[in-house]
Formats: structure tokens, sequence, C-alpha cells
């Protein structure tokens, strides 16, 4: 018989999956588990016991199965010092502060109209927002984006999005797009007015519903409103799909974008002009203004009513002029055309219940951008530079509006919107970015879109962490990081959740704390349609990655860090929706923390009467297990602990905290002793700040919190033979590393 001493030094690759088992050979292999539950994985690579869930409110919300997703958390940072904590839930928002403690300053239900907020428990969880200063922007394709402004320290209000417009309101700063199939044309009956019909060469126009008196009240392209060669004439009534009725807000008048637009022949009085897609058939009537003397012809005899004679091409056209011309020249200089013709040169507002609202938005370089809107899935609309209620692309200038499409052959359902080195973009079918250049702001003129990677995003914000951006594969059963390498000059998705796969179950909210849980590592939260939780670490530097689960006696819901601090939706085992933060060495969730008063501790702001809960008591230095109690008044009676000298209590349900190792392996003489009969005769574990703990479910008693080693003997044989160290009081558990001595 032979023994052999195995070492487990650290736990630094976090739990992993049982696939692994044979690969003895790895690192991985040898700084892992098969199961770390409850435990957070240091820097050093120890295991400790994760920190519990301090009960912050109560919505006097129940968990409904048909609809899981009752709050959606995010964060709202104005300064160091003004943070807040903002849940949207169905047709409500509350808000947060974070004065020290988290404390609910502010509920609304209605926007600054007294108009139902738009936010509805279906979509909760697909919800985008961008927040700068006082402000923050919420998205989703169903609703026009809304903002959440705070107007005081205490105050906020909701409002709808509204672009800006010009001083004279003729003009309204908003993308449009050209939604008509080709060769289709707009007709109004007149070039100003109220009460213009507006024809279509062919069905175009909204009859969502039942027509009433002529009309389609329903209609979708009610309020909407239409270009004619820039001009907007908004709609007031739909008649049929190749008829509506629109005011027109200015003179229907098309300025020729194309400089010296007139050209005269010598002897002529035939005078061509070009304009671009005019969509004109020949004989109609037009007035121009703002000509110039062209061919010897002068301006009186160019201004004014003419009409369209001949159709050169789709761009050029002629008309007679009051004169002939004595040579021949282009001119004309910027000339101006009043017509109501039927024209090919006509768009419609890219924003509207018709065609949906973005679902992305992000600030990026000073731009406001937003992103895929039901319409156009896969177009972005960036702001003009600084000024983020004007989206009017203009003529082009480096600090206007942009509008950009993803041109890649697929049609990519734009989702999320993250600010990095580049504007990184994440669709449902693929992964994309518009570049940053060098020295160099973007720009209409040098933007664009490039495809990178072929995975596509669930609806799970991704988040930055260790200079990557994480990302929930469209399957929802792989994590990705989305990074740049400058070797390739391009991103790469690669999955960082292969060996602990097992831990992703369709995550649904994901959120980045930096230095949380008291550790300088950051971590990933991901909550999974299961209730449970899995948690990632990564230091690109050192080389070091894990996963490891979290559990509760509820359910994980939505999760949101701010800075170091982590706070977290929780169903409880009553199903009860609790607000909570990860807070204390103390192992216990959807606690309360109270003064011992008459030998009780008051509990009702999170405990019915008749609801078991585990209750710590201390004297204000040392944490003592007590055990469980039942609520009763809306308190907790500890009259047996009296004269315990106990001043304060923590109230709550406890959680288990485990490590099942992988099997303890070793090569013999003859070679490894993988599936062979073997046995554990002792294990020796070193902890740290122990109070409780259990070794293959023998316990090793400890009177006061201990650091140190631990030595447990153990009986049996097995093929696989494995370490299982756990602890079911809600009390602090540290282990740095066990050594096994195995005997074969």
């Amino acid at each position: 018989m032979q023994k052999a001493r195995i070492p487990q030094n650290s736990f630094q690759f976090g739990e992993v999956s049982d696939s692994l088992v044979m690969r003895t050979d790895t690192a991985i292999y040898t700084g892992s588990a098969q199961k770390v539950e409850n435990m957070i994985i240091t820097v050093e690579g120890s295991a400790k016991k994760r920190t519990g869930l301090k009960h912050i409110y109560d919505y006097s919300i129940t968990y409904n199965a048909s609809n899981p997703n009752q709050s959606n958390l995010f964060p709202f940072i104005f300064d160091d010092n003004e943070r807040y904590v903002i849940s949207i839930e169905h047709q409500k928002v509350r808000c947060f502060r974070l004065d020290g403690n988290l404390t609910l300053v502010a509920t609304l239900t209605q926007d600054v109209s007294t108009n139902t907020l738009p936010f509805d428990q279906d979509y909760l969880q697909q919800y985008t927002v961008a927040q700068m200063g006082d402000v923050m922007f919420i998205c989703h394709p169903l609703f026009a984006p809304r903002l959440l402004t705070r107007t005081s320290l205490t105050t906020f209000e909701i409002s709808t999005y509204t672009f800006d417009e010009r001083a004279d309101n003729k003009q309204i700063y908003q993308p449009y797009t050209k939604y008509q199939n080709v060769g289709v044309t707009l007709d109004p009956s007149a070039s100003s007015g109220t009460g213009v019909t507006l024809t279509t060469s062919s069905a175009y126009w909204d009859t969502t519903g039942t027509q009433s008196g002529g009309n389609y009240p329903d209609s979708l392209h009610v309020g909407v409103v239409v270009r004619y060669g820039g001009n907007e004439i908004e709609i007031t009534s739909v008649q049929s799909s190749t008829q509506a009725t629109g005011n027109v807000v200015d003179t229907l008048t098309v300025r020729l974008s194309v400089a010296n637009p007139l050209r005269a022949n010598d002897g002529s009085n035939l005078v061509e002009v070009t304009q671009l897609n005019h969509g004109y058939g020949g004989g109609e009537s037009i007035t121009i203004s703002d000509a110039s003397t062209v061919g010897g012809i002068n301006a009186a005899s160019i201004n004014g009513a003419r009409t369209v004679a001949n159709i050169i091409d789709e761009n050029t056209y002629n008309f007679t002029a009051g004169a002939t011309a004595n040579s021949s020249e282009d001119g004309g200089g910027f000339p101006k055309i009043i017509t109501h013709a039927p024209t090919l040169d006509w768009d419609e507002q890219a924003w509207s219940a018709k065609r949906g609202y973005p679902a992305a938005v992000a600030f990026h370089e000073n731009r406001l951008v937003f992103g895929g809107t039901l319409a156009e899935p896969d177009s972005l609309f960036m702001s003009e530079v600084g000024e983020y209620f004007n989206h009017d692309v203009g003529t082009a200038q480096d600090n206007e509006a942009i509008k950009l499409t993803a041109a890649t052959g697929d049609v990519h359902e734009i989702r999320y919107l993250i600010s990095s080195r580049d504007l990184q973009v994440f669709a449902g079918s693929g992964e994309l970015y518009v570049p940053t250049y060098l020295n160099q702001a973007i720009t209409p003129t040098n933007a664009q879109i490039r495809e990178q990677t072929p995975y596509g995003s669930a609806f799970v914000e991704p988040s930055l962490i260790d200079g990557s951006t994480i990302f929930v594969q469209a399957s929802g059963r792989v994590v990705r990081e989305y990074l740049f390498t400058d070797s390739e000059d391009a991103y790469s998705s690669t999955a960082i959740s292969s060996i602990s796969s097992h831990l992703i179950n369709t995550p649904k909210f994901m959120t980045v704390v930096q230095s949380g849980f008291g550790q300088p590592d950051s971590y990933a939260f991901l909550t999974m349609t299961d209730g449970n939780a899995a948690i990632f670490t990564s230091n690109r530097a050192e080389k070091r990655a894990s996963w490891v689960q979290f559990t509760t006696n509820g359910k994980f819901d939505s999760v949101i860090a701010i800075d170091d601090r982590l706070f977290a939706n929780i169903y409880d085992a009553n199903d009860k929706l609790m607000l909570c933060e990860f807070d204390g060495d103390i192992g216990l969730d959807s606690y309360i923390y109270g003064a011992i008063s008459g030998n009780s501790v008051t509990v009702s702001a999170a405990y019915a009467d008749g609801v078991t809960v585990d209750v710590v008591a201390t004297d204000g230095s040392v944490l003592s297990y007590l055990g469980e109690f039942t609520v009763a008044s809306g308190a907790v009676d500890l009259s047996a602990y009296s004269t315990a000298g106990f001043t304060h209590a923590y109230v709550g349900k406890k959680f288990t905290s485990k490590i099942i190792s992988n099997p303890i392996d070793a090569t013999g003489a003859s070679g490894p002793l993988t599936g062979m009969l073997r046995g554990i005769t002792n294990i020796v574990v070193d902890m740290k700040n122990t109070r409780s703990i259990k070794v293959n479910t023998k316990p090793i008693n400890l009177e006061t919190s201990f650091t140190g080693k631990k030595e447990v003997r153990l009986l049996g044989y097995g093929r696989d033979p494995k370490v299982t160290i756990e602890q079911d009081d809600p009390l602090t558990m540290q282990v740095n590393g066990f050594v096994s001595e195995v005997i074969f």
C-alpha cells in the first residue's frame, strides 16, 4: 500500500464542468473544483464565503411565473455624492438615493403630461439606458425614448424625447428615411396650406383599423411628418393606401442641390434644369426664384411661373424661358423651385409608431447615439456633436448628425451599444463596431460600421470588465468577451464560459462590480432564469479567471452595481420581491439588522408573521448563531437569550456555502491513479477567520474565529474520491486550500 499527499493550493479557476474530470494534467484541474457555491474567489486564489444580502426595500410584488421580470435596475450617477438606483417596472419608476443607505425618494406612475408610463413588464429585460448629468434616456422599439430627469436632490420627472426645431418652428431636426419602393411618387394637391391631399403612385399609407367617415382614424401615419423635397408635411388623416391628407408646414420649395443647375443653349429659349430625381413627367407647373442670368437670358425671363416642357432623363428636364439665349453656358446660381408636382424626392420621419423607435442608446464622442428601430433594425442615428436633440444630417459637416446602416448583406437587429475605445454594436445576429480613428473624431464622411463576429447577443446588456466587453451569446448558453487585438486589427469574441458551461442557463441580467465583495478584483454578476447566479472574475495580466455559483433561498433577479456596491432584486422564499445589497460578512440573505429591544427584534419590514427565520446575534464584537425562530407580531422573540448580553441581531435566511473538489488524483509508481480504487485517509484544511466548517460531513469544532490549519481523518474508498468542504451556519468561512493524504 502506498501513500501520496496531494495539495490543492488555490481555487483560482473556480467551478468547472465535470466534463474536465479526466484533464488531470492541466493547471485548471489542480486549481479548480466541481462545485464552488456561494463562495468568492479572492485575488490570492482562496475561496471566501460570499457576503449576505441586506434587506433594503419590499416592492409589495409577488412572483408571477408568467411575468417573472417585475423590475429592471439601472444606475443613475450624477456625481460622487449624488447617486441613485433606478427601478423600472410595469408603468412605474422608483428612484432610490444612495446616501450611505439606499432610500426611496420618488415613485413615478405618470409623465409630465399626466400620461401613463409606457413601460411594460413583458419587455423590461430589453430596455436600454444612457445617462448624462441630470438626464437618463430610456429606449425600446415600442415607444418613443423617454427622459428620466432629476429635478432636485430627491425629485424626478419623466418626459418624451423631442427633437430640436428651427427658430421659426418650420423644421424639425429629426432623421428621415425613404421607405417607399423605387419609382413611387408623392403628388401633393397644393404647394402650401392645410388639408392638402397627398397621393402616392402605389400603396403606401397605413390603413390600420376600420375606415370611418372616409378616414382610417387608427392609421399609424396620422401625426407623422413626410418631406417633399425637404419640406415638411404633417399627416392629419388617411383615406386609403394611396391617399392621405396633411398640412404643409412651409411652402413646398426645392433648392436645387447642384451649383449652376441651369443650362442655356445659344439661339434657344429652352433652359435645361438639373434636378436630381425630379420625378416629373412633363407639363407640370413650377415657380422658379433666386435664379441669376444665364446665357444672356436675364433673371426676370427665368424666374416666375413656368411649365416643365420635356423630360430629358431622371435628373434633367427643360422649360421655356421668356427670352432666347445668345450663348451656351451653365449658370443660374442656386435657384429654388416652388412646385407640388409628383416627385420621387420624398421621405418620412424615421421614428414613429409606424416605423418603431430605437432599441439601443449610448453616448459616444459627445454624440447621443441611438440604434435599431423596427423598420431599420441595423441603422445608427448619431446626434450633432454636443446637441443631443438634433439629428438633422444637414450637409455632412463634421459636427452634424450622422445616419449609418450596417450594409453587410445581413440585417442585424441592433440591441445594445457600448462606448469603449470604439462604439461597439451588439446585434441579435452578430457583433459590429464603428471605428475611432487616431487623432480624428467620427464625422459624416469617415463614419462606417464594420462587421466582426457572427455570434449575436441575447437580451442581456453587455458589460465592460478587465479591458474587454463580455456579452451573452444569442443562444443563452455561452458568455463571450469582445476584445480588440492590435495584431489582427480586429475584434474577436472568445468564449469565456467553456470550462464552466453548466453554470450558464439563459442569463437574464448582468452587471460588473468594481472591487466587489471587499476584493480588489472586478466581478461580473449574471442572474439566470432558474433563479441562480454565476459570478465571473478575470485578471488578464495574471492569466487568472474563474466562475462560481451563487444560490439563495429564493431567486436572483435584476442586479446593478455602483462602484464597489452591488444591489440585487431577489424573490425570497415566500416569492416576495425585495431590493437587497450584498453587505457584510453575515451568512444571511434578506437580513434585517436591528437593536434588541424588550428581548425582541422588529422584522416586519421584511417578514410576515409565521415565517421561519435565522438569527445571528452580537454583543458588539462576537457573532453568535442562535438558530431558527418564527416571526410573531412583526418581531422575533429572543427572551431565551436575555442574559447573554446581546445588543443587536441579524435576522434573515441562511444559505449553504460549499466546495466539492475534483477527484483527488495522483501518479504512482505504475502510472496515474485515475479510475483506481483509492481512499482519502486525512485532510488538512487551511482556513482564515472561520467560525464553522464541515469536511466530508464531519464538523470541525471551532469555539471562536479560527485562522490556521486543522486536520480531519476519514475512511472509505472510491474510484473518484472527493473532498467536500461546506458550512450551513450563517457565519464566516474562508478556505485557502487543503492537503489530502491518499492511500492506494
